[in-house]
């Protein structure tokens, strides 16, 4: 972490039930330089939660105090809610989440894997009680998961300002070449569908000078509304190869992303711009 740190990395994101923040301490002197994420309620301890609006604000607070005791921090920048709660009523989560917020234990809240419909009504609340809405949106993206992040999140960032900070670059691994030597067993025929596809686009970009590894994180931050790209390493190796990606942004250019969507046949459609047209 030193390393991404030194690198200009400048935000860091963890969660409730990851192993330990421990390691970000050796920063806690520069704290105003980087920013600090984490997530609660999936995998944590509000899963189970039985629908009392005075637990999930308790739990939900006690969750993030013990995060923060763990990263010997006093404050994260945003607290994500990790995947929606279909047992709560929308208001007591977003007054759980202005109540944290108001006790000093972090300065915004986002939601992760939540659907634009969800994310509305959060803000919608937020907005008839006066309490605080979400800021951002931590979603899946790249090559084969487009639509939310391409035609659904610029949406609201236009309409009520809510970014989007994405994950999964490199496709859980699909896209590094992984399975290039077979596809296991257990997996689904759209899993090789999805491979061919990969295939064609490294060997498109190998004729081109371009590694994929490099193209990917790149190709996410070139995205209209998204404002950061969670990478996962580990390794110092893996690391400074993903931070290259952003020697590579510059030379996405137009022409170059439109042949690559053209290879992959998937570029999201917007009826909407599509009939004004």
């Amino acid at each position: 972490m030193t390393v991404a740190y030194d690198s200009g990395v400048n935000l860091f994101d963890t969660a409730e039930v990851y192993a330990s923040g421990r390691n970000l301490t050796c920063f806690s002197d520069r704290r105003s330089s980087y920013v600090v994420t984490t997530k609660i309620y999936w995998g944590g301890q509000l899963c189970g939660y039985d629908g009392n609006d005075s637990v999930w604000r308790s739990v939900c607070a006690a969750g993030l105090r013990g995060s923060l005791s763990r990263l010997q921090l006093d404050y994260v920048d945003i607290v994500f809610a990790n995947r929606s709660d279909v047992n709560a009523p929308m208001e007591e989560i977003v007054r759980a989440m202005t109540f944290v917020i108001e006790q000093g234990l972090a300065m915004y809240w986002g939601t992760s894997r939540w659907n634009v419909v969800e994310i509305m009504e959060a803000y919608s609340i937020a907005r008839q009680f006066n309490l605080i809405p979400p800021v951002c949106e931590q979603a899946e993206y790249h090559y084969f998961q487009r639509d939310k992040v391409e035609l659904q999140l610029p949406e609201l960032y236009h309409k009520i300002g809510v970014g989007a900070m994405t994950w999964s670059p490199l496709a859980c691994g699909l896209l590094t070449g992984k399975y290039n030597q077979g596809v296991p067993e257990s997996s689904r025929a759209a899993m090789k569908t999805v491979l061919i596809s990969e295939a064609k686009m490294a060997d498109y970009l190998s004729r081109r000078d371009r590694r994929v590894c490099l193209c990917l994180p790149a190709w996410c931050l070139r995205s209209e509304g998204v404002s950061s790209v969670l990478l996962g390493v580990s390794n110092t190796e893996q690391l400074l190869e993903n931070l290259g990606s952003l020697r590579v942004l510059t030379q996405l250019t137009p022409p170059l992303i439109a042949e690559m969507d053209a290879l992959l046949g998937n570029k999201p459609r917007n009826p909407k711009k599509e009939r004004r047209s």
